[in-house]
């Protein structure tokens, strides 16, 4: 297994000296002054040989994880395909019964159905806006929009997320090269862009990510004749849905938001169960039934009240 411990030390350093480059420059310059990895090996080959061992491990190690996220973008996109595919399967087969429900009534039949739909309209209005005020002081979870994929589309980019972490994907004009793209992950921030142009995406994040294990990409999109960028983003709270990637663009509503049951088996036990459990207490709050402590609680006083029934419970109140 790679040792991460250092991850944050060396990407810190990376970012003082600048580079790659300068990063190894600082490094064996660390060795020459401090160590005798050059006068103390067994021949003159024996640091190179070293040196060239770690580089092919990890040049191996890049490889096999480039081949598994080209897997899983492959994957990605093939489901979003099929769930358009079906979208518009599911709108065109509800498009011909409409029709065909039409069809069958004579004009004033189908004037008189306009019209009822227009009168229960109308005062399903007022209801809406009390509604709206009442919800004024609950959790912003409970307002948004739909999500798309868990995630949502905004001006200049679209994105989805699981629980681990979000994809963020940025259109750039064809041609524009990797070395001309400005992308920079913070903690709490990120920042995507073309060199010399204003930057699609420049904000705050909505929670904190681990920068090491955070990355991105580009490639060519022959559907739409320009270049993806893709910034793979890993979250420090995995146990939470992001309403947002930046702070300030718009919002999805998290308690739409559906988790397939195949990335849920991929959880171990532990956290699977407390996976469960916020969606079940989401689904409660949304339907107004007691959440799992609430029930956790109420089966706690009933089991105490069959076990002491001289005692009078009527005032009783669960806190």
């Amino acid at each position: 297994m790679d040792d991460d411990r250092f991850d944050g030390m060396l990407m810190n350093l990376a970012q003082q000296v600048g580079g790659i480059e300068p990063l190894f420059d600082s490094f064996f310059g660390f060795l020459r002054r401090k160590t005798d990895f050059y006068t103390g090996a067994a021949s003159s080959t024996t640091a190179q040989e070293t040196v060239l061992k770690a580089f092919k491990k990890n040049m191996e190690r890049a490889d096999e994880d480039s081949r598994e996220k080209l897997a899983k973008e492959k994957k990605r996109k093939a489901e979003e395909e099929e769930r358009r595919q079906r979208l518009a399967a599911e709108k065109a087969k509800q498009a011909k019964q409409e029709e065909s429900r039409f069809e069958e009534l004579t004009e004033e039949e189908a004037a008189q159905v306009k019209a009822q739909a227009a009168g229960a309209a109308a005062p399903a209005a007022a209801p809406a806006q009390s509604d709206a005020k009442e919800g004024e002081g609950e959790e912003d979870e409970g307002k948004g929009a739909i999500p798309v994929d868990n995630g949502g589309t905004c001006d200049n980019y679209r994105w989805t997320q699981t629980l681990q972490d979000l994809q963020v994907v940025v259109p750039v004009p064809k041609g524009t090269k990797a070395k001309f793209i400005d992308v920079q992950i913070l903690k709490k921030k990120l920042k995507v862009g073309v060199k010399g142009s204003a930057a699609l995406i420049d904000g705050e994040l909505h929670q904190s990510i681990k920068i090491e294990d955070s990355t991105w990409s580009v490639e060519d999109n022959a559907t739409d004749d320009n270049r993806l960028i893709t910034v793979t983003l890993t979250k420090v709270n995995q146990m939470e849905w992001w309403k947002s990637v930046v702070v300030g663009d718009p919002e999805i509503n998290t308690q739409k938001v559906e988790p397939e049951n195949s990335k849920l088996s991929d959880l171990d036990g532990e956290t699977r169960q407390t996976v469960e459990k916020m969606m079940f207490d989401q689904r409660a709050k949304a339907n107004g039934t007691p959440t799992s402590d609430e029930t956790s609680k109420q089966d706690m006083l009933k089991k105490f009240m069959e076990q002491h029934p001289e005692m009078d419970f009527s005032k009783a109140k669960i806190c």
